[in-house]
């Protein structure tokens, strides 16, 4: 049975615009060239085909680097990075996108298309974004 509102799908709310970094930079290199802050998120590039991405948001930060007092300047990305991340599909419905937030704690995650990250989704864009493309 064909549900009788349209399905609101990931890619119709998601953000296009996310900062990609080498792991190799420091964190307070990759907070200055932020050019998306609004994502609290930084995305940490694979460094070869095999490789997976990984990611950074300004939690950790916080926790890991302002917390036990360490120099943004002297840390690595990907000392304090999280990988592999959890992706999902441009073509999902916001509905298990939710359920896949909640089952596994997150909080955002980078959709995937072809093995490349085309944008950041969240719980605040599928409820800012998906409420008006319901109506």
């Amino acid at each position: 049975m064909k549900p009788t509102k349209p399905i609101v799908r990931v890619r119709e709310v998601m953000k296009s615009g996310l900062d990609i970094v080498d792991g190799m930079v420091t964190v307070g290199e990759a907070l200055r060239n932020m050019k998306h802050p609004e994502t609290r998120t930084l995305i940490v590039n694979k460094r070869h085909e095999d490789d997976e991405y990984g990611v950074v948001m300004f939690r950790d930060v916080a926790k890991s680097v302002l917390a036990p007092d360490l120099s943004p300047e002297r840390v690595n990305m990907y000392e304090i990075m999280s990988k592999p991340v959890m992706g999902v599909d441009p073509q999902m419905d916001v509905r298990y996108c939710i359920k896949l937030f909640d089952r596994f704690g997150l909080s955002r995650a980078p959709v995937i298309e072809n093995g490349q990250i085309i944008g950041l989704v969240s719980y605040t864009d599928i409820v800012l974004k998906g409420v008006m493309l319901q109506d």
